[in-house]
């Protein structure tokens, strides 16, 4: 798991959404009340949640060149359609995508947050760890943004140890 500074404005919580599973725990803080009320659910909004972040963590593996190929999980893109957004134009005539109301449910927050975070150029380094027993969402803040692990220490160094050994054991075998 990362342990670095979270992603920047309201990407921070499209990040911390994904990463209320720990997959080499099993934990889900959404299935605890005190994980829930960090995003403002009702127990009954918990399936709508868990079927979004599991469609913004494939999005984020797919920013870091991850394809799921045959991925149960629903696409974003219709997810999203419920939170309708419109575009805005500043005084100075800088233009920005705003929702229709003030957002109130976590798919309107997580809306709002990608358009925004589309707009500045950001969303694309919000990321998800390659190691499958992580998967943790990270902000990739590297200079060239290609980042494959949430930490280099950890997951990195787990899988570039793997692929010595699976080297080393094609050699002698």
């Amino acid at each position: 798991m990362n342990e670095k500074a979270a992603a920047p404005g309201g990407l921070a919580l499209v990040e911390s959404l994904v990463n209320t599973l720990d997959f080499e725990t099993g934990a889900d803080a959404l299935g605890t009340e005190e994980g829930r009320a960090a995003f403002g659910l009702a127990e009954a909004d918990v399936p709508g949640a868990l079927l979004l972040r599991e469609a913004l963590r494939a999005v984020c593996l797919a920013h870091a060149g991850h394809r799921q190929e045959g991925s149960p999980v629903p696409a974003l893109d219709g997810l999203l359609a419920a939170a309708p957004l419109r575009v805005t134009v500043d005084a100075a005539g800088a233009a920005a995508l705003r929702p229709l109301a003030e957002p109130a449910g976590l798919t309107d927050r997580v809306a709002a947050a990608i358009a925004q975070a589309t707009a500045d150029g950001s969303w694309a380094r919000l990321k998800a760890c390659e190691a499958e027993d992580c998967r943790w969402a990270y902000y990739d803040r590297s200079p060239a943004g290609r980042r494959r692990w949430c930490s280099m220490s950890v997951c990195g160094a787990r899988a570039k140890m793997r692929a010595y050994r699976a080297r080393r054991d094609a050699e002698q075998g």
